[in-house]
C-alpha cells in the first residue's frame, strides 16, 4: 500500500495565520495578499538585528517552529541517528591540499571536533614547484572556531593574503545576513589590526604595494553597487570610490587577474556583463573598460603579457567561445577568435597560466577539461569514463606554472584532488576524500537516464541507488532539482546522501532546463516566459522513474532549495498526486510580490531572469500563471516541508511563510504543511558545519516519515 501522510501524526494544533487583505492592481488585474503582513515593514533592520523583528511576526514564527517540532518529534532519535552517521563519514580533522604561493603554501584545515574552518600556511622552497611544505611547520592564521565562539552565527567569507605575505584581510558574517566585515591581520604578530570595514560583499583584492585593499560596499538595499579602496591604518569613511554603479539592476564584484596585474571590476546581471581593469601596481591608476556593457553580451577577462584572453557569447556563440584582444586596445572592435564557438558544446570556465590556456567545457551533461600549449596551439583533453561525474579547476595562487589542479568525483566515487602538468601530461594525486566510517563504490551504482519532457526534449538525470536494490518500482525516491540562472546541478559524491540511499532510496537529480548542462539554450529554454519548462521537465522526470520502475507515484519526495524551491511550490501545484513529500529550502514561492518590488535586494537584478512584472503585463501574467504562492489551490497536497532563515536577504522568510499559510487555508486535504524558520541564520542555513548536518538530518528525517520508513 502506498504511504500516505498517515506516517506523520494527527494534530489540529497548527498555526493559523491571520488574514489582513492587501489588495492591489496591476495591468488591470486585482490582486488580494491575505499573508502580506508578514513582510516586516523594517526588513532592512532585521537583516542587521534580528531582535527588531515585529512581535506579532515574531509571535507567530515562533509558533510555527513549535509546531515543526511537535510533528517531527517522534523521528528525534532517527535525527540523531542520521547526524551521528553522517558526522561518522567526515574526516573531522580534514584539510584542503595547500595551494603554493611563493615561499609559502595556504590552505584550510579542520579541527577534531571544530565547526569553523583555519586558514593555515606553511613555508616551502619556491625553487621547488612540488614542494607543498612540512605539515610540522603549520602556522595558523585565523582560528574560525575561536573567532566564532559564542556567536549563534559564525562565517568566513574571504581570506586574502597581500603580495608580500604579511597581511592578511579576512572577512567573516556574524548575522546569516550576508553583511561582512572586512579586518586586516598582522602576520608577524597574528594580531589584527584597528582597520575594521563594514558593510561588505566580504570580497578583498589587496594593491600591489600590501598598504591599501579595494572592497564592494553593500548599499541601503543590500546591493552590491560600488568598489571602495581602504588605506591600512585608516578609517572606513576616508575610504577612496573606485566605481559606483549606477544601475540598480546590476551587481558589481570584484577579482584579480590569474597574473596578478590586473584588478578586476565586474559590473553585471544575468545576463550583460561590463568589466574594467585597474593595475595592481600603480598607485593612482584608473579604471580602464575592457568593453561597454551591450544588451545580452556577456564576458569575463584574463591576462596575459600584452594581450587579454576573453571568454564571451559575442557574435551569437550561444556556448561561448575564446577570443583575445590588445591589452592596449581591449574592445569588441579587436577581439579575434582562438577558441570558436561549436554548438553544443559549452565552455564554462576558462583559465590562463603563462604558458597554458585550459578551459572547462560540458558537452550532453559530461563535462571535460582541454589544454592547449600556447606556444605550438596543441591541445588534449583530461576527461573520464563513467556515465555522470563531477569535474572542477580550482585557480589557485600561481600563473609562471605548468600545473592545474582539479578535483574529480562521481555520485559513487569520493573525490580525487588532482594535480595536472600541462607539459609532461603527468598526473599527481593530491588527496583522495576519505569516509572514516566506510564506503565501498562497488556497491553502489550511478546511472545517467534521460526524460522526454512533454515537447520532446531529453531531460538528463543522474541517479544513485545501492546495487543491490530492487528495481521493481518499490523503492522510495528522492529527486532534487534546480534549473536558474544557468547553475549546472554537478553528479558529484555527497557522503550525506548515502544515509538515505543505504535505507532503500533511489537518489536523483533531474537535470531541468534551467540550468545549463545540455548548453547556453538549455538555460534560455527554462526562464522568463519559458520558465514552465523547468517544471514540466521536473515532472517529467518523475514520471520517466516511475515508468523505469525505480519508484512509483506516492514513492516519491523531491527536494530543491531557492529557486530550486520555487520548482518544488510549482510541481506541489501541478502534480501533487505524484509525491509522498516535498521539501523546500529557502523557496523563492513568492515571485510576483517579489518581483513587483524593486526595493528588496535582489528584485533589479532579478528581472533579465523571470520578468519585469510591473513594467510587462506579458511578464505578469506569465509569472502569475506559476508563482507557487498565487497558484495554491483547494486540492489534496502531499506532506510539504518549508525551510527558511530569518536573516536571508536572497529570499527572505517571509516567502515560506506566507507560502505555508495560504496553504493551510486553502487545501482540501493531504499534508501536513510543516514551516520551520532558522532564527539565527540567514540564506545557507547554518554556518558550522555540524549544525548544518542537525539541518540535513531533519530534511531525511522527513522524508523517510513522508514514505512511510521512519
Amino acid at each position: 500500500m502506498a504511504p500516505t501522510s498517515s506516517a506523520f501524526p494527527p494534530r489540529s494544533d497548527a498555526s493559523v495565520a491571520e488574514r489582513r487583505p492587501h489588495a492591489y492592481a496591476v495591468h488591470g488585474r486585482q490582486i488580494t495578499d491575505d499573508y502580506a503582513w508578514l513582510k516586516a515593514e523594517n526588513w532592512q533592520a532585521v537583516l542587521k538585528d534580528p531582535a527588531a523583528l515585529p512581535a506579532d511576526i515574531a509571535a507567530y514564527l515562533n509558533a510555527e517552529n513549535a509546531y515543526a517540532e511537535a510533528m517531527l518529534a517522534e523521528v528525534g532519535p532517527l535525527r540523531k541517528t542520521l547526524v551521528a552517521e553522517m558526522r561518522g563519514r567526515i574526516r573531522e580533522d580534514d584539510s584542503g591540499v595547500p595551494d603554493p604561493d611563493g615561499p609559502w603554501s595556504y590552505y584550510t584545515r579542520h579541527r577534531e571536533g571544530g565547526q569553523h574552518p583555519l586558514v593555515c600556511r606553511r613555508p616551502r622552497d619556491p625553487s621547488r614547484p612540488e614542494d607543498l611544505g612540512a605539515e610540522t611547520d603549520e602556522v595558523i592564521l585565523i582560528d574560525g572556531d575561536r573567532e566564532g565562539a559564542g556567536l549563534a552565527f559564525f562565517e568566513i567569507a574571504a581570506a586574502v593574503h597581500a603580495d608580500d605575505h604579511g597581511r592578511l584581510a579576512w572577512s567573516a558574517d556574524t548575522k546569516g545576513s550576508e553583511l561582512y566585515t572586512i579586518r586586516v591581520r598582522d602576520l608577524a604578530t597574528g594580531q589584527d589590526l584597528d582597520d575594521r570595514v563594514e558593510a561588505t560583499s566580504g570580497e578583498a583584492v589587496w594593491g600591489g604595494d600590501g598598504q591599501s585593499f579595494w572592497y564592494v560596499a553593500v548599499d541601503a538595499n543590500h546591493r552590491p553597487a560600488k568598489v571602495m579602496r581602504h588605506r591600512v591604518g585608516t578609517a572606513q569613511s576616508e575610504d577612496e570610490v573606485v566605481y559606483s554603479e549606477p544601475d540598480p539592476g546590476y551587481f558589481v564584484h570584484i577579482g584579480q587577474t590569474q597574473s596578478g596585474a590586473y584588478l578586476t571590476v565586474t559590473a553585471s546581471d544575468h545576463e550583460t556583463s561590463e568589466v574594467h581593469l585597474l593595475d595592481r601596481h600603480a598607485a593612482h591608476a584608473p579604471l580602464r573598460v575592457v568593453q561597454p556593457r551591450e544588451p545580452l553580451l556577456i564576458y569575463s577577462v584574463e591576462h596575459r603579457g600584452a594581450d587579454l584572453y576573453i571568454l564571451t557569447n559575442a557574435d551569437g556563440a550561444e556556448d561561448f567561445k575564446i577570443v583575445t584582444a590588445p591589452l592596449a586596445t581591449p574592445g569588441r572592435a579587436h577581439w579575434r577568435d582562438l577558441v570558436p564557438y561549436r554548438a553544443g558544446v559549452m565552455i564554462r570556465h576558462l583559465h590562463l597560466l603563462e604558458n597554458h590556456l585550459v578551459r572547462l567545457e560540458i558537452e550532453n551533461a559530461r563535462p571535460r577539461i582541454i589544454v592547449r600549449d600556447l606556444g605550438t596551439a596543441e591541445e588534449h583533453a583530461v576527461a573520464f569514463a563513467e556515465e555522470a561525474y563531477s569535474l572542477g579547476l580550482q585557480s589557485g595562487h600561481a600563473f609562471a606554472t605548468p600545473v592545474i589542479r582539479f578535483v574529480y568525483s562521481s555520485m559513487t566515487t569520493p573525490a580525487e584532488t588532482w594535480d595536472y602538468d600541462c607539459a609532461t601530461r603527468e598526473r599527481v594525486l593530491r588527496k583522495r576524500q576519505t569516509v572514516p566510517s566506510g564506503h565501498d563504490p562497488a556497491a553502489y551504482v550511478t546511472r545517467r537516464l534521460f526524460a522526454t519532457a512533454p515537447d520532446g526534449e531529453q531531460v538528463p538525470i543522474s541517479l544513485l541507488h545501492r546495487r543491490d536494490l530492487p528495481l521493481d518500482g518499490s523503492a522510495p525516491l528522492l529527486l532534487y532539482g534546480y534549473g536558474s540562472y544557468g547553475t549546472l546541478m554537478p553528479a558529484a559524491f555527497r557522503t550525506n546522501l548515502l544515509s538515505l540511499v543505504d535505507r532503500g532510496f533511489v537518489y536523483a537529480i533531474a537535470h531541468v532546463r534551467g540550468g545549463t548542462e545540455k548548453g547556453w539554450r538549455w538555460y534560455l529554454d527554462g526562464k522568463r516566459e519559458k520558465k514552465p519548462n523547468t517544471f514540466s521537465d521536473f515532472v517529467a522526470c518523475a514520471r520517466a522513474l516511475i515508468a523505469a520502475q525505480y519508484t512509483a507515484e506516492k514513492k516519491i519526495v523531491a527536494h530543491g532549495g531557492s529557486a530550486g524551491g520555487m520548482l518544488m511550490g510549482a510541481v506541489a501545484n501541478l502534480a501533487p498526486e505524484l509525491f509522498a513529500g516535498i521539501v523546500a529550502d529557502v523557496p523563492f514561492v513568492d515571485v510576483l510580490n517579489t518581483m513587483l518590488d524593486g526595493d528588496l535586494p535582489l528584485t533589479p537584478p532579478e528581472w533579465p531572469e523571470w520578468g519585469n512584472p510591473a513594467e510587462s503585463e506579458e511578464a505578469f501574467r506569465t509569472i502569475l500563471s506559476y508563482s507557487p504562492y498565487e497558484n495554491v489551490a483547494p486540492k489534496a497536497y502531499p506532506a510539504i516541508l518549508a525551510l527558511g532563515g530569518l536573516t536571508d536577504p536572497r529570499v527572505t522568510y517571509w516567502e515560506p511563510a506566507k507560502w505555508v499559510a495560504r496553504l493551510r487555508a486553502t487545501m482540501t486535504g493531504g499534508g501536513p504543511v510543516i514551516l520551520r524558520i532558522n532564527m539565527e541564520a540567514g540564506h545557507g542555513g547554518a554556518a558550522g558545519r555540524f549544525d548544518r548536518l542537525e539541518e540535513v538530518g531533519l530534511i531525511y528525517a522527513f522524508a523517510l516519515m513522508a514514505v512511510g520508513k521512519a
